[in-house]
């Protein structure tokens, strides 16, 4: 099972990395994008770090959860800019983030519940490492377009 998780992370990062990498580099971003996009990824820090803080309960399983649910519900705001603006193939590679959101999360929620605490901490280091990438490099450095 924890092969899975990590898995499933991965395959999320990849998608991540080549929508910013690709896509989001071969058209200007909206400045609700350039927002919109870090915030969805602290959506999932804030997810992140409950585990690593909360101690291993159920009440917080069920706070994660509930989480876990604003964040997959977050990360959707941008598809009414995105149907005006992205071409067909980065719509598809939205859907694919979309469906593996909640299963990476499923993921790390089972692997904190069983013990795995390293795996979310490291998890948690990753998304913040990306979250600051994304602020610097849609708001604070100059993109050429």
């Amino acid at each position: 099972m924890l092969a899975l998780v990590v898995l499933a992370a991965a395959l999320q990062a990849l998608a991540m990395i080549f929508d910013e990498g690709h896509f989001h580099a071969s058209r200007a971003l909206t400045r609700g994008e350039r927002l919109g996009h870090p915030l969805d990824t602290a959506s999932v820090e804030v997810c992140y770090a409950w585990l690593a803080l909360a101690p291993r309960a159920t009440t917080s399983l069920e706070i994660y959860a509930g989480l876990g649910a604003l964040s997959c519900l977050l990360v959707t705001k941008d598809e009414f800019v995105h149907a005006r603006l992205c071409a067909h193939a980065e719509h598809w590679l939205h859907a694919v983030l979309f469906v593996l959101h909640p299963i990476v999360l499923a993921g790390f929620g089972w692997a904190w519940w069983t013990g795995h605490a390293t795996l979310v901490h490291a998890q948690l280091a990753l998304t913040l490492a990306f979250g600051a990438y994304q602020l610097v490099r849609w708001n604070f450095k100059k993109v050429a377009a």
